[in-house]
């Protein structure tokens, strides 16, 4: 994964009426921690950091001014839940060479028999991989599966330097049969009595025009 530089700029003001001012000026406030280093608080550009972000497990220079400079990863991104813009970003210091720990998707690939329906049970899975080599998927595939088949993590093909972090047996991907229109008319009329929800019987003046209808 290609390193994405970001110039930042050192923060000397904090609290909520702060990062409303940074996020005016359509920047974002920041942190960088790790490594047993202090909290380093920084803003970042909110264009080329929203850009950069949209790829999974970023690697990011973050150079200071002053001629700082960071090498890091995601850990935590907020955003408005309404307009999706980045509100605060966390950021994990890494060096070069050092194992971490991330959630890599996992990506489908193939098409399985026509009357199976996949589920993924885990749409990511827990990989340990060099800071600098972190893969950015993990591709399965599911051609020509049959009900009944399933996909544990042990099945994954990982890239070279990347080892499995979570239980070998957990289940990534089951293929069960398609449910009929019967069995989804059942489970829709359990999940409405769960929530309350009562549907609404015809009444009598209504019956005679639907008969008409058909």
């Amino acid at each position: 994964m290609a390193e994405v530089k970001i110039q930042a700029e050192a923060r000397n003001e904090f609290g909520k009426g702060a990062a409303r001012r940074i996020r005016r000026d359509n920047k974002v406030p920041a942190v960088l921690y790790g490594h047993g280093t202090d909290p380093v608080h920084i803003t970042l550009p909110g264009h080329d950091t929203m850009l950069a972000l949209k790829t999974a497990n970023a690697l990011l220079m973050i150079e200071v001014e002053g001629g700082e400079s960071h090498l890091a990863l995601p850990k935590q991104v907020q955003r408005d839940p309404l307009k999706g813009f980045i509100e605060h970003v966390d950021l994990v210091i890494v060096r070069r060479g050092e194992k971490v720990q991330v959630e890599v998707a996992v990506h489908l690939e193939g098409e399985a028999a026509s009357d199976a329906l996949v589920v993924t049970e885990h749409a990511t899975v827990l990989v340990e991989a060099e800071a600098t080599h972190i893969p950015e998927s993990i591709v399965v595939s599911i051609e020509g599966l049959e009900i009944g088949a399933q996909i544990h993590a042990s099945d994954l093909t990982l890239p070279s330097g990347s080892t499995l972090a979570i239980e070998p047996d957990t289940l990534i991907v089951n293929v069960t049969a398609q449910p009929t229109a019967e069995q989804v008319e059942g489970e829709l009329a359990e999940a409405e009595a769960e929530a309350g929800i009562e549907r609404d019987e015809p009444t009598a003046a209504e019956e005679p025009v639907a008969a008409a209808a058909e």
